[in-house]
């Protein structure tokens, strides 16, 4: 593909609308509706979202991971706290986290604080995990520089060994991650590019307020 085919490719959104009247109170709940749409389209990992965090001299980093819950409080995801992104949210515990769902031509953008889980809450989806899932977890030392794969196969099988009849514990620098939002942004795409975009901000600790973005 050339540039100027690169600069043509376009789509013109036309699905839906939405209107500050049609959106409920609280972003959470809003985003609970939008998240069920999405799986009940079937949408291909409808909880996959990417998450940026950064330096605390503010250079970014972003990469894909999965949603594994929300509530109220906010948004969980776990992963090795020794990995890039561990290392940048143990120094600077803010992150944004953004999902996009192409064929509803919708996108959700969520700005916060990050907490760590409790070690008890991780440990209960670590275990709730596959088996397989938990023995990846311990065999990959994540973001470090590895020779090549061979290193990951033979550790893996040496922990399938190992862990043959046994529960695996959850490694120490593993667990989860809960964003707390301040900011979350709900976009719906529209002809010519003069989408919807409706802003949530956080006022207090039980209030939002809400605000439509120009496109």
């Amino acid at each position: 593909m050339d540039q100027q085919e690169l600069q043509n490719l376009r789509q013109d959104y036309a699905a839906a609308t939405l209107e500050e009247q049609n959106t409920k109170g609280d972003p959470i709940n809003q985003f609970e509706q939008w998240f069920n749409e999405a799986v009940a389209a079937k949408l291909h990992e409808p909880n996959a979202m990417t998450l940026a965090t950064a330096t605390t001299n503010g250079k970014p980093s972003a990469r894909i991971v999965l949603l594994k819950g929300f509530n109220p409080n906010g948004f969980i995801f776990y992963t090795n706290y020794l990995s890039r992104k561990g290392k940048e949210l143990t120094k600077n515990p803010q992150a944004a986290i953004t999902f996009f769902w192409g064929e509803l031509e919708r996108q959700v953008r969520i700005e916060g604080t990050i907490e760590k889980l409790t070690k008890e809450a991780s440990e209960r989806y670590f275990h709730s995990r596959p088996k397989l899932s938990q023995l990846g977890a311990v065999a990959s030392p994540q973001s470090q520089e590895i020779e090549n794969r061979d290193v990951l196969e033979q550790k893996m099988t040496e922990l399938q060994v190992e862990y043959e009849d046994k529960d695996i514990p959850k490694p120490s620098y593993w667990g989860g991650y809960i964003l707390k939002p301040q900011l979350v942004e709900f976009w719906q795409g529209r002809r010519s590019r003069l989408h919807d975009r409706i802003l949530y901000k956080r006022t207090d600790k039980k209030t939002w307020k809400k605000v439509r973005l120009a496109p």
